[in-house]
């Protein structure tokens, strides 16, 4: 008989072999190999040349391992569970597919976070999603607001400035600002309702109050103010926005800033 009769051969690519079983469950085959080992999952044969063939009884023991194993229970543990001669099958799968499920529910969840976390940060709002909506109301658009922003400033000074600063921003500071916000707009309401002309000197107060309040993501400087007063009348998410408190406050808020701006440029 020649050498080459006793050359192991490979096995039939119509077995399951290690290597196919190990692409087929999403194991490696140093894995499939500690299991043999251990005799958690043995392959039913081995062929003349010693490698090893699962069946179909194999691989189905091998998928009831590894949702324990995705869960975190010991290989002792799994073992003890499945090899139980009084063990109810359908009632361990019942058990597993809820297992499962609540992980499921988990990772689901761990995900939201994540994904609100990548909102914040894209932002620079260092506040969850609800946290965000709680102090700027349901209709708050963040993630669309500083999408837009950055497009159009995001290489600016500005831009990379406006990101330091709110990185530092906590929660209690957004409702510091939104409450001083609040403030202000009501304030300038009062002043177009009392009839105030743009360009005295209790308009060019609120005008710099509210430059200051603009400074405090940025230095605003008085060209840029009017550049932004332009944005309030212009984009109608924000002429709404200012329109809310009394219609025309918009127009009036633009015209405030430009006849305080002009004094000053």
């Amino acid at each position: 008989m020649s050498e080459e009769k006793h050359r192991p051969r490979p096995a039939p690519s119509s077995d399951l072999t290690v290597g196919v079983v190990a692409g087929m469950v999403g194991v490696s085959v140093r894995t499939l190999h500690h299991y043999d080992r251990i005799g958690l999952v043995t392959p039913s044969r081995r062929t003349p040349a010693g490698y090893r063939v699962y069946d179909d009884a194999d691989v189905a023991r091998l998928y009831r391992v590894l949702p324990y194993r995705e869960l975190g229970f010991s290989l002792e543990r799994i073992a003890t569970l499945l090899d139980d001669p009084d063990a109810d099958e359908l009632h361990q799968l019942r058990a597993q597919h809820e297992l499962l499920t609540d992980r499921i529910d988990h990772l689901h969840r761990m995900v939201a976070a994540v994904e609100e976390m990548m909102s914040a940060k894209k932002q620079g709002i260092q506040l969850s999603a609800a946290e965000q909506r709680e102090i700027f109301g349901e209709d708050w658009r963040g993630e669309e607001y500083a999408a837009e922003a950055e497009k159009q400033w995001g290489e600016t000074d500005a831009w990379q400035e406006s990101q330091k600063r709110v990185a530092r921003f906590s929660k209690e500071d957004w409702q510091q600002i939104k409450a001083e916000t609040d403030d202000l707009e009501r304030r300038l309401a009062d002043a177009m309702l009392r009839g105030l002309t743009p360009g005295t000197a209790e308009t060019d107060a609120l005008a710099e109050e509210h430059r200051a309040q603009i400074g405090r993501f940025y230095d605003c400087t008085h060209e840029m103010h009017v550049g932004l007063a332009d944005v309030y009348v212009t984009d109608p998410r924000f002429t709404a926005h200012y329109d809310e408190q009394v219609p025309g406050l918009a127009v009036y808020l633009r015209e405030v800033i430009r006849a305080n701006a002009e004094k000053r440029i």
